[in-house]
């Protein structure tokens, strides 16, 4: 049997949750984890794994609400930046494959850390790069 989605019970209601926003599509709740002041996670309400199968009318609302959330934060919170978080794919390290973000409020000397942790690689040739995937439009 396969198991069940935490954000799919959480969006009907089977879970209860501290909804911050919710329209026809989208959930925003704050994270029960959180790694600072308003944490909060971005869901579709409809199952997609990842950002390789969204519906993308969905996720330009996603990323909108990632925005308006950005906002309130600032004003509420008086935070002064955000991270805007997504995983996407067991190599990326998602842990729920349920798409979402996490809009991550950032205040002076939070000690967070949530950028690369190594360094670049360089054997990587961006010439080589860019011509594999310069003509996608």
């Amino acid at each position: 049997m396969k198991e069940k989605c935490i954000f799919c019970e959480i969006s009907n209601g089977n879970i209860p949750s501290k909804k911050i926003l919710e329209t026809e599509n989208v959930l925003a709740l704050l994270d029960v984890n959180p790694v600072s002041e308003g944490h909060t996670l971005v869901i579709p309400k409809k199952h997609y794994e990842n950002i390789f199968d969204i519906d993308k009318e969905i996720l330009k609302e996603i990323s909108e609400i990632c925005q308006k959330l950005s906002n309130l934060f600032k004003e509420k919170l008086k935070c002064e930046g955000v991270n805007i978080l997504n995983a996407s794919g067991k190599v990326a390290q998602q842990s729920v494959f349920h798409l979402h973000f996490h809009v991550v409020p950032r205040y002076s000397n939070d000690k967070l850390n949530l950028w690369f942790h190594q360094e670049a690689n360089k054997n990587i040739d961006l010439n080589k790069v860019f011509n594999k995937i310069s003509n996608i439009y």
